[in-house]
């Protein structure tokens, strides 16, 4: 569980928190890395960057964000949830012992990449060109 957790927070801090990071206007059409900004500064410009605090602050006002900013959060879960799936078992068998938080996780997988399961592998492939990842 708690590798799980740790890739939750992870995987969505690079999703919700580029949004208060960033500090940039509203997204443009076509700009939806950016598309929780006037959210996060709404309600979570108190709130400091990192661990996934955005991403829970976000969610914590499910309810009032705007309804783009609440579907980008439902599809970045989506990705996580995909990645998690794909990944467990590898993150079970070659990072037991990385205490989990601030990327360590992710970084022992990364190490391990030429050992990991085919799906495991397509998921970091797919990370790679997700833009709200790689920014």
């Amino acid at each position: 569980m708690l590798i799980k957790n740790a890739l939750l927070v992870v995987a969505c801090t690079f999703v919700a928190g580029n949004a208060l990071a960033q500090q940039a206007p509203a997204a443009k059409a076509g700009e939806k890395d950016r598309v929780c900004n006037a959210d996060a500064k709404k309600f979570c410009s108190d709130v400091r960057p990192g661990g996934g605090r955005i991403y829970k602050c976000l969610t914590d006002h499910n309810a009032e964000l705007a309804p783009a900013c609440r579907d980008g959060l439902a599809a970045a879960k989506a990705r996580y949830d995909e990645f998690a799936n794909a990944c467990k078992a590898d993150a079970d068998k070659y990072c037991k012992g990385v205490k989990p938080g601030a990327g360590r996780v992710l970084s022992c997988l990364k190490g391990r990449e030429s050992d990991l399961t085919p799906d495991c592998k397509a998921q970091f492939n797919r990370a790679k060109s997700d833009a709200t990842v790689t920014r």
